[in-house]
């Protein structure tokens, strides 16, 4: 891990003992199980087998590398706006001190729509994955470059016993042969280094090789145009997590129809 990637792992690790002392595990399990999940990989499929692009649209206010991407910053008017103009999925930040997230913008969010939401956030700990259950998040992520396989393997596992969809990210040849030893159907594949935050989609393009056909490539970051997306579909990706392009724009589900419809 690197510097950046280093620093946002140790704070979250001082997160989850900082929780886990206000908010113990029984009481976690009594929320986690007060709703039932959305089904995330179900919407990805329903509009592909409908000829269509599946955009998981992020809510997020700020980034490390890129700073605040959006000051008038209403999530639940955002999510409407996405799920209007044909958004499979939502993923939504929760990291407070790096993204600007919170659990309430995912809450916000998810209230307002009935699309499936991705709790955006670097998990480290399977009390971070329950506390996903009890927030109302469908999906959590998991960071190839931030976790052992045999740790991401027991977080999938234990994901996957609450309800949770799993969509794993790679950056590099390593982290997909790591990704791929897991069951989920869900790769993504991060355009941007977490090392340096430099971004280039000729990452996925790059990785497209090692991907069996019962698997859904997820591209990640940097895809900021039309010309982008048809790059993409041209090699077969068909599944796209983008942020920054909708976060900059005026209307954000119009610049989602724009770019993909």
């Amino acid at each position: 891990m690197s510097d950046i990637l280093d620093r946002i792992i140790a704070v979250k690790r001082e997160e989850v003992a900082a929780a886990m002392r206000s908010a113990p595990l029984e009481a976690l399990k009594l929320e986690a199980s007060a709703r039932d999940a959305r089904d995330f990989v179900g919407a990805l499929r329903a509009k592909h087998a409908a000829g269509h692009a599946a955009v998981i649209a992020e809510v997020k206010k700020a980034s490390p590398s890129k700073g605040v991407l959006r000051e008038h910053f209403v999530p639940a008017d955002i999510a409407r706006s996405y799920a209007a103009h044909g958004a499979a999925c939502l993923s939504v930040l929760t990291d407070e001190q790096f993204f600007q997230g919170s659990v309430r913008s995912l809450q916000e969010a998810r209230a307002a729509c009935t699309l499936p939401v991705l709790r955006k956030d670097f998990i480290v700990d399977a009390y971070q994955i329950l506390e996903a259950r009890a927030m109302g998040a469908d999906a959590i992520l998991l960071i190839a470059a931030a976790l052992d396989t045999p740790l991401m393997q027991e977080l999938e596992a234990y994901a996957h016993s609450l309800g949770l969809a799993v969509l794993v990210e790679v950056h590099d040849r390593n982290e997909m042969e790591q990704a791929l030893t897991l069951r989920t159907p869900l790769l993504g594949i991060n355009n941007r280094n977490l090392r340096t935050f430099e971004t280039s989609i000729q990452t996925t393009l790059d990785m497209l090789d090692m991907i069996p056909p019962d698997r859904i490539v997820v591209t990640e970051s940097g895809i900021l145009s039309r010309a982008d997306v048809d790059t993409m579909r041209a090699a077969n990706v068909n599944t796209f997590l983008v942020g920054e392009a909708f976060m900059r724009a005026d209307q954000p589900g119009e610049e989602l129809a724009r770019m993909f419809f």
